[in-house]
C-alpha cells in the first residue's frame, strides 16, 4: 500500500474543501491539510477532519440486502439483487406504464451519476418521474436568478471577492455552522472596512459577528427587502443610469415596493424603521456591495418572490454585474450546484437544458443516441412525486438521499414509501430510508471513487480515489450500468466515470451550463475551472472559464436584467388560537443533513447528541418551561419531542429545531409541504405550532 497523499474535495457541504487523503490501517483514509485549494486554504470544519469515520467498517454498508419472506434484510449477491430491481421495475412498467416507475436522486452525487441518473430514468426507464432532494435546497434562488438574469449559478463569482466589497446583506444563513470554513471571508471583510448586515430570526453565531442583525419574524423576509427597497427609492439612492441602461421591468417594480412603507413593513415583520434605515445606509454607501441568501428566504411557498425582491434591491442600486457587486445564492448540498444542472431534476436535460425545448431535446437525443421524441416529458416536483408514491407511482429508486428525515411532513412521506410496491435504495449506510427498502445496494463514496462536483461557486472540481472499496461495494455507475443491461440497454452506460465526463461534455455543449471545454486533465492541473466554459475553435488556445458573469451583459435575450414585480403575502400558516407559536428549521455545526453519515461519527456525535427545542425564556415561563424539559412541538401534520434550550439569542413567538434526526425528534414531522409555485420548494422555514412541556 503506498502512503501518498491524494489531493481531493470534502464529501459534505457546497464548499468543497480541499484536502489531502493518505491511506491508513482498517482501509479507511487519513485527512490532512491542503492549503493549495483556495477556497479554504487548509482549513476543514469536525465534519471534514471526521469524514474517513463513515467508511470504516462497521458504520457503512459491505454486502447488498434483500428482504427476506420473513420481513427482515438479509445479505444477498449483487446478481441477486441486481436482478430483483430489474425485475420489480419491468414489472411496474409493463403493469402500469413507465410513470409508475420514479427515480429520486440526490444533491450530493457527481456530476457523473447525477448525469447518468438522468440518462437512465429517460432512456432506460423512460419514465418522466424523476427528480431529487436538491429540489429541497436551493430552488427558489435557482428560479429566481433565471428570471431576472437569465442564468442560475449559485454564486455569479468566486468566494475571494467577498471580503473586497464594501457590504454583505446575508439573508437566512449561518455559514458559522454550515460551512465554518468560508466564515473567514465575512471576518476579513469586515477587518477591510465592510460592513456586515445578518438577517435572521435567530442571533445566530454568525449574526452575533454582525455589524447590524435584523431578526425578522420567519416568513417576512418579502417583506423586509421591499420595506429596503421603498428607503432606496424614497431616499434618493436609486442608481438611474445603470436602471436605465442594463435593466427592463424598473417601473413595474418599483410601484410594487413603494406600497411598502418602512411603518407597515415594520408591523409585518418586527424590524423597526431606524434599523430598515441603517440597513439601506449601510448598502448603500460603498461602492459596491452584495446580497446572498440560503435557505431561509428560500424554502418558504414565496421564495421566488423573496429571492426576486433581494435581486430587485441590487439592481436598483446598481449592484449586479459590477465588480466585487451582485447577488448570490449560498449552495449547502456538496453537488447541489452539479446536481441541478445535468439531468436529474424533473424538468431538465444536462447543460441546464429544459426538457420542453425541442433544440435541446434534440442536441441532447443525438447525444445518446434516442429518437427526440421518445425522451419524456417533465414530471413531477420532489415532494409531489414523494407524495404520489402507492398510487400513481409504484416503484422507487432511490440514490444518494434518505426523505424519511429529510422530506417535509415526514410522518406523510413515511408511510407513501411504506405503500409503495417496490423500493429500492443505492447508498453508503443503512439509512432510515433504506431500513424501509425491498433491495438496498452498498455504493461507493468519495474517497473509494474518482467523480466531478460543481462548489457553491460554479467551479467545477476533481475529487480523486484514494482508496480501493470494500469487497461487496460497487458505484453508483456500476449499479446503473448492470440495471441497464438487465432491462435491455447494453450500451450507453459506462462505468467508468471519466468516460461518462466525456459524455457529460458532449451534452452540455451550447447549453447555458456548458462544460465542454473542461476535462479531467484541466481540474487536476487548474485547481477547477469555473463554468461556463465552452469548448475553443479549432486552432484557438481553450477558454479560460468563467469565474465572474455578467460583467458585460447578463444571460438574457437583451443582455438586461429583469426586475420582477413582487409583493408581500402572508406564509401559507399563519399562527392562530390553536397553533399560536411559529416554528422554524435548520442545521446544528456537527451534523449535515439528515444525519445519516454524521450520526454515525462519535466525535461528532458528542457535539450534537440529538435534537432540542430553542425557544426565549418569555415562552418558557409562560408554557412553566426550564432548561432540558422535554418540549413536544405539535403542528398540523404531526408531533415532535426533544429537549428544551432556552436562549435570548431567539425571538419570543418562534422555536427552532434542527433536522438532522428521526424518531420523535424529528423536526420535518411538523414542517409544511405547501409549495412555491414556481420553484415547487417546500416551506420548511416557516409553520405554526403550539408548545407544550412532554410530561
Amino acid at each position: 500500500m503506498q502512503n501518498t497523499a491524494t489531493p481531493t474535495h470534502c464529501p459534505y457541504c457546497a464548499l468543497q474543501c480541499g484536502m489531502n487523503l493518505t491511506p491508513a490501517a482498517g482501509g479507511t483514509v487519513e485527512v490532512s491539510e491542503r492549503a493549495d485549494f483556495p477556497v479554504n486554504r487548509g482549513a476543514l470544519c469536525g465534519k471534514g477532519r471526521t469524514a474517513p469515520q463513515v467508511l470504516a467498517s462497521g458504520a457503512r454498508l459491505t454486502s447488498p440486502l434483500v428482504r427476506s419472506d420473513g420481513g427482515g434484510l438479509v445479505p444477498a449477491g449483487w446478481d441477486e439483487a441486481l436482478d430483483r430491481i430489474a425485475g420489480n421495475l419491468a414489472r411496474t412498467r409493463a403493469e402500469r406504464g413507465a410513470d409508475a416507475v420514479g427515480v429520486f436522486g440526490g444533491g450530493g452525487l457527481t456530476n457523473e451519476k447525477a448525469y447518468t441518473l438522468g440518462k437512465f430514468a429517460r432512456v432506460v426507464l423512460g419514465t418522466s418521474q424523476i427528480d431529487y432532494n436538491g429540489r429541497f435546497c436551493m430552488s427558489s434562488a435557482a428560479a429566481a436568478g433565471t428570471k431576472a438574469f437569465g442564468l442560475d449559478r449559485g454564486l455569479p463569482f468566486p468566494l475571494e471577492d467577498i471580503p473586497k466589497t464594501g457590504c454583505v446583506i446575508l439573508v437566512g444563513s449561518n455559514p458559522a455552522e454550515t460551512m465554518p470554513p468560508s466564515l473567514r471571508y465575512f471576518t476579513e471583510l469586515r477587518e477591510n472596512g465592510g460592513t456586515l448586515i445578518v438577517v435572521d430570526p435567530r442571533r445566530t453565531k454568525t449574526a452575533e459577528q454582525a455589524d447590524l442583525h435584523l431578526a425578522p419574524r420567519p416568513g417576512t423576509d418579502l417583506a423586509l427587502a421591499l420595506g429596503m427597497l421603498h428607503l432606496v427609492v424614497a431616499e434618493g439612492r436609486v442608481d438611474e443610469r445603470y436602471v436605465e441602461e442594463r435593466t427592463a421591468g424598473w417601473e413595474e417594480a418599483r410601484a410594487a415596493a413603494m406600497a411598502h412603507w418602512p411603518e407597515y413593513v415594520e408591523r409585518i415583520t418586527g424590524v423597526s424603521v431606524p434599523e430598515l434605515r441603517e440597513a439601506v445606509r449601510l448598502f448603500c454607501a460603498p461602492e459596491a456591495a452584495m446580497v446572498l441568501t440560503a435557505r431561509g428566504p428560500e424554502q418558504q411557498a414565496k421564495g421566488t418572490d423573496t429571492v426576486g425582491a433581494w435581486i430587485n434591491l441590487c439592481l436598483a442600486t446598481g449592484r449586479a454585474g459590477r465588480p466585487l457587486s451582485g447577488y448570490g445564492c449560498l449552495t449547502g448540498q456538496g453537488n447541489g450546484q452539479g446536481g441541478r444542472e445535468h439531468g436529474q431534476k424533473a424538468d431538465q436535460l444536462p447543460g441546464y437544458r429544459k426538457l420542453t425545448d425541442p433544440a435541446a431535446r434534440r442536441h441532447v437525443a443525438e447525444v445518446w443516441g434516442v429518437d427526440p421524441d421518445s425522451l419524456p416529458g417533465p414530471g413531477l416536483s420532489a415532494y409531489e412525486l414523494l407524495d404520489a408514491l402507492g398510487t400513481d407511482i409504484a416503484s422507487l429508486l432511490v440514490m444518494g438521499s434518505n426523505p424519511v428525515v429529510s422530506a417535509p411532513r415526514a410522518a406523510h412521506v413515511e408511510g407513501r414509501l411504506r405503500s409503495l410496491d417496490f423500493l429500492a435504495v443505492c447508498d453508503v449506510v443503512l439509512s432510515e430510508t433504506a431500513a424501509l427498502a425491498d433491495v438496498v445496494l452498498p455504493v461507493t463514496q468519495w474517497a473509494e471513487e474518482t467523480g466531478t462536483t460543481t462548489s457553491l461557486e460554479g467551479r467545477v472540481l476533481l475529487r480523486r480515489r484514494a482508496i480501493t472499496p470494500p469487497d461487496g461495494v460497487r458505484s453508483d455507475l456500476e449499479v446503473l450500468h448492470g440495471l441497464a443491461a438487465r432491462l435491455g440497454v447494453e450500451k450507453g452506460f459506462p462505468t467508468e466515470p471519466e468516460e461518462v465526463f466525456e459524455e457529460l461534455r458532449r451534452a452540455s455543449a451550447g447549453g447555458p451550463a456548458d462544460y465542454s471545454g473542461i476535462d479531467y486533465r484541466r481540474l487536476a492541473e487548474e485547481n477547477g475551472v469555473f463554468w461556463p466554459c465552452p469548448a475553443p475553435a479549432e486552432d484557438t488556445p481553450p477558454h479560460p472559464g468563467t469565474p465572474r458573469l455578467f460583467l458585460d451583459r447578463f444571460a438574457t435575450g437583451d443582455g438586461r436584467a429583469r426586475f420582477v414585480p413582487v409583493a408581500h403575502r402572508p406564509s401559507a400558516e399563519e399562527p392562530d388560537e390553536a397553533y399560536p407559536v411559529l416554528l422554524t428549521t435548520g442545521r446544528v455545526v456537527a451534523q449535515y443533513q439528515s444525519g445519516a453519515q454524521t450520526r454515525r461519527v462519535a466525535e461528532l456525535n458528542a457535539a450534537a447528541p440529538g435534537p432540542f427545542v430553542e425557544l426565549h425564556p418569555r415562552l418558557a415561563a409562560r408554557l412553566g418551561a426550564a432548561e432540558g424539559d422535554p418540549l413536544a412541538v405539535v403542528s398540523r401534520r404531526g408531533r415532535a419531542v426533544a429537549p428544551a434550550r432556552i436562549t435570548t439569542g431567539i425571538r419570543p413567538d418562534t422555536v427552532f429545531m434542527p433536522f438532522h434526526w428521526p424518531g420523535e425528534g424529528r423536526a420535518n414531522t411538523l414542517t409544511n409541504p405547501a409549495l412555491d409555485p414556481t420553484s415547487r420548494m417546500p416551506e420548511f422555514k416557516v409553520c405554526a405550532v403550539r408548545v407544550e412541556v412532554a410530561r
